[in-house]
């Protein structure tokens, strides 16, 4: 009772949650009723409804004094405004609690914005971090510590005491210029994300299984809403409800559960703050809530100094988390890496990454202007290629053949020539990949562009990404089919068990063969007609084809013979097939209109008389059959 006596001398603060999950918003409101100084004053389940009430909210009202006015726009201000940041979200986006972030810091950046959410992902917080929201809590969090953040990022500070870590470690721990830390990464062991070399393997396939667990729990839960939107009965409704609270519930277990120390979720048993209340423990009080609002947490003062770089790290960590499982081809297109194991499949792919998220720190130290960027393209995924080769086969690696022993690395950086011209420069945006990253230029969009951090941008530098990992990794395997793909030793320490006979690997190098035929003849030239690229893409356990929009009006005026060809067939396809379309549907209208309207009604006369004279003839013979029985 003395807090709420003290708490009705201090400023009311009018709140909005926008929250679509019905039952938490319920329980949230309930929490917050016993403090008198925060009042929800607006709800919203939807961006639609959000923005329509915030305009609403906002409009001027019309008074007769400006005193009035001016009271009644103070008790009308808002002074934080809470949201679900998993707002509408699936599996194949960000979801619009993103977007709605970024639409209200700029519509309304006078109002703080505190983000609630189920799970610490990077990319999410970092995009948001950067976009200006106040803070963000995980919805396991105490009432009491929420309470704290609520009132923190009103009075204008930031509150990232869970979320900082998942966006500002790696930041803290590679420094610019940190040669020893940068040379520790490499040694690491190969299977591992090369992230910091403090996470084990242990560590890190734990964080793989609870991100490929949620993913799975997540999937499930759109496909449940998915049917609530269907409007379904009362007791369909019910069933539907719970079964998302549980999965609710299941994935805030496997993210506590399956939790390392390097992870942004804490570590059990100290991250199961709702079962240590239930057991009636009380947990020793931590965080930075408890410290005075104008202190700054150390982690957050040190990233603030580097937000931009933010969201390019959260987009590393992302694809590193994605490479699990046995990423079966599902693109029907034959690959290179396709003939590894699983396991140097894997590897190959990680290595990729890792020299590319050095070669980016190299770049951005280098005095490199913007305008020499697009020169250095070419050398930068040569260098690439060059560092994944010797990493991933060892400098010194020999094999023996006819009784001589050849390094392996010496003679795969031989084709760099043809790797440079027939795979590498095909790589599509990477000069705006490396400007977005290395200079934060705007990336361009559907016509449109998108600053760094923005959730289209992250979107396609994300695809960008998995893209140029992919093509790379091929690269680096395409010189080894070549010229070592019958070697005994090669086979049986990279090649998958299936592709292990004289057979199958002629019968892959035949596809791999084909594929580039087809691409250079046909596939690539009706892409750069129809003003698209085809990347690859991580999906799942899986690898993928995508397509994005992009013009390549250049490309298309220096195509010639057989490709040029292909584009006259698809141009001249497109001008003819709407008028013949449109000329065959005029004549089935005739046709029909023929044998509906003239010939079947010809058919239904001469029918009908047909049938009235052999009744005619009936009647007539009736008669004479009774005169004879007379």
């Amino acid at each position: 009772m003395s807090y709420s006596s003290d708490a009705r001398q201090q400023q009311i603060l009018n709140l909005m949650l926008i929250e679509d999950d019905s039952v938490f918003r319920r329980g949230l409101l309930a929490c917050l009723e016993p403090f008198a100084d925060l009042q929800v004053v607006l709800e919203a389940d939807s961006t639609p409804k959000a923005l329509r009430r915030l305009r609403e909210w906002s409009a001027p009202t019309t008074t007769n004094t400006p005193e009035i006015a001016e009271q009644q726009a103070s008790e009308r201000s808002l002074a934080l405004i809470i949201l679900n940041l998993d707002l509408g979200q699936t599996i194949t986006s960000h979801g619009s609690g993103l977007r709605l972030c970024q639409q209200l810091r700029t519509r309304y950046p006078h109002i703080p914005l505190l983000l609630l959410g189920s799970t610490l992902d990077p990319t999410h917080l970092a995009t948001a971090f950067q976009s200006g929201a106040g803070g963000y809590c995980l919805k396991g969090t105490g009432i009491t510590e929420l309470v704290t953040a609520i009132r923190q990022v009103a009075a204008g500070q930031p509150y990232w005491t869970e979320g900082i870590q998942a966006i500002a470690t790696h930041n803290a721990e590679v420094q610019p210029g940190d040669q020893a830390q940068l040379a520790r990464r490499s040694t690491i062991d190969p299977f591992l994300s090369r992230r910091p070399a403090t996470r084990s393997w242990l560590a890190q396939r734990r964080q793989n299984l609870r991100r490929s667990g949620v993913r799975q729990i997540e999937q499930a839960i759109a496909a449940l809403e998915a049917q609530l939107e269907t409007n379904p009965s009362l007791i369909d409704r019910l069933v539907l409800t719970g079964q998302r609270r549980e999965l609710r519930m299941a994935r805030w277990l496997v993210n506590q559960l399956l939790a390392t120390a390097g992870d942004p979720v804490s570590a059990f048993p100290e991250a199961l703050p709702n079962v240590r209340r239930a057991l009636g423990v009380r947990t020793p009080p931590t965080s930075i809530a408890e410290q005075p609002v104008n202190e700054l947490p150390t982690a957050l003062a040190s990233a603030s100094t580097s937000r931009i770089q933010l969201p390019q790290t959260a987009l590393f960590d992302a694809t590193f988390a994605k490479l699990h499982g046995s990423l079966v081809n599902h693109t029907e297109t034959a690959l290179e890496i396709d003939i590894l194991k699983d396991a140097k499949k894997r590897e190959l792919l990680h290595t990729v990454l890792q020299k590319l998220q050095a070669i980016l720190d190299e770049l951005r130290l280098s005095q490199l202007s913007f305008q020499q960027l697009a020169l250095k393209r070419s050398v930068v995924l040569q260098d690439l290629w060059q560092a994944t080769v010797t990493d991933f086969f060892g400098k010194y690696y020999t094999v023996s053949i006819d009784g001589q022993s050849i390094e392996v690395v010496t003679v795969l950086l031989q084709d760099h020539t043809i790797v440079q011209t027939e795979m590498l420069d095909r790589i599509p945006l990477f000069s705006e990949f490396l400007s977005h990253f290395l200079f934060q230029t705007p990336l361009t969009i559907d016509g449109t562009d998108y600053a760094t951090g923005t959730v289209e941008a992250t979107s396609r530098m994300e695809l960008l990404l998995q893209h140029v990992t992919i093509q790379v990794a091929n690269a680096v395997m395409q010189p080894l089919i070549n010229r070592f793909g019958d070697v005994a030793a090669i086979k049986q320490t990279f090649y998958d068990q299936r592709l292990l006979s004289s057979r199958d690997i002629e019968r892959f190098r035949n596809d791999l063969s084909w594929k580039y035929r087809t691409d250079r003849l046909f596939t690539e030239p009706t892409a750069i007609f129809e003003s698209q690229y085809r990347l690859f893409t991580f999906t799942g356990n899986s690898i993928s084809k995508t397509s994005i929009y992009a013009p390549r009006n250049d490309e298309l005026a220096k195509l010639s013979r057989l490709p040029f060809l292909v584009t006259l067939v698809l141009e001249t396809r497109d001008a003819i097939a709407p008028r013949l379309r449109t000329a065959i549907s005029f004549l089935g209208r005739g046709v029909v209109y023929v044998l509906t309207e003239v010939v079947g009604r010809g058919i239904g006369l001469i029918g009908r008389g047909i049938v009235k004279g052999i009744g005619n003839a009936l009647q007539d013979a009736q008669p004479k059959q009774r005169e004879r029985w007379r």
